[in-house]
């Protein structure tokens, strides 16, 4: 009896922890930035090939960063090209931080990560190769000039997910 026990508690065990190993996730990939630091000029590129041209998926813009961020939103570019030459770009801004300053990303010590929505249910018609690139767009405010060395983001990542809709 006690051994019939322990070979279900352990086929259990098992069973959640291949349940657990599933996930929706296709693609995900970071760049890390030199010292925490985005250069203006730095493009962050992304090339995948791993979706099916029939699914949805989701994807999202993962920022870290830490307390050398110094403003509560994020201004990002965007540049997605599709295999058959189409270019789509988009201006987009996240809110980082609460009115306090407090950190909306999650993570504990000086690191904070935020998922941020890029695409909802997007469809890749076109088998090959899409890239993504990603620039900052921040500026102090009144100026027209882009911020140089935007200190405080440490790494940018991609990652795509199967649409459960």
């Amino acid at each position: 009896m006690h051994q019939r026990i322990i070979k279900i508690f352990v086929f259990f065990n098992v069973l959640v922890l291949l349940n657990s190993c599933e996930t929706n996730t296709v693609y995900s990939d970071y760049q890390q930035l030199d010292n925490g630091i985005w250069q203006a000029d730095d493009t962050i590129h992304f090339n995948f090939s791993e979706v099916e041209t029939l699914e949805k998926y989701h994807m999202y813009l993962n920022v870290r960063n830490d307390n050398d961020f110094a403003y509560s939103n994020l201004f990002l570019i965007t540049e997605l090209n599709y295999p058959n030459g189409e270019i789509v770009s988009d201006t987009l801004e996240y809110e980082m931080a609460l009115p306090d300053g407090t950190w909306l990303g999650k993570g504990f010590g000086s690191i904070k990560e935020s998922k941020l929505w890029y695409r909802e249910n997007i469809v890749f018609p076109d088998s090959g190769v899409y890239k993504l690139k990603i620039l900052h767009a921040m500026r102090q405010n009144g100026n027209v000039e882009g911020i140089s060395n935007l200190k405080g983001i440490t790494d940018i990542g991609v990652e795509i997910t199967k649409s459960t809709k």
